[in-house]
């Protein structure tokens, strides 16, 4: 005979959950509506990307006029990339943001700078991301000397 307020469907549950978990487990099970649900606060590091340029690995480059020069490199942060930004002096170049749809934890890009005509020119970029927290994070700079 079932105990007082136990239905026989709950003693018999309760019997094979022990049967399945072993002597000594106990299992509490509920249920919540929407709002009893837990929430956590943002687990942000509060740091922005770190921006890393792979090519040219050298802060100063030289290369000659001709064909473009793709600058390769990569954004990083674990709360997500949001958008990487490319600031452009010299040589009259712009590059529009990327923004990964999600934010992604590893942005990679390709940045193709025009050298056709610029003999004598030197072009400073700068890249810079932010994450998904709105963190900036510190640029990557790098200087291209055209001959």
């Amino acid at each position: 005979m079932p105990e007082r307020g136990k239905s026989r469907r709950a003693e018999r549950l309760a019997a094979g959950l022990g049967w399945l978990l072993g002597p000594g487990v106990i299992v509490v099970v509920t249920a919540c509506a929407e709002r009893d649900r837990l929430t956590f606060p943002n687990n942000s590091d509060g740091i922005g990307p770190v921006t890393l340029i792979d090519r040219p690995g050298s802060s100063d480059t030289t290369i000659d006029a001709g064909p473009n020069f793709v600058v390769t490199g990569r954004a990083i942060d674990s709360d997500g990339v949001d958008t990487v930004y490319f600031l452009v002096a010299g040589g009259n170049q712009g590059f529009p943001p990327i923004r990964p749809n999600p934010p992604l934890d590893t942005v990679r890009f390709g940045v193709p700078l025009s050298t056709s005509g610029r003999s004598g020119q030197a072009i400073q970029l700068e890249i810079y991301a932010v994450d998904g927290q709105g963190n900036q994070g510190a640029p990557a700079t790098r200087q291209i000397i055209i001959r």
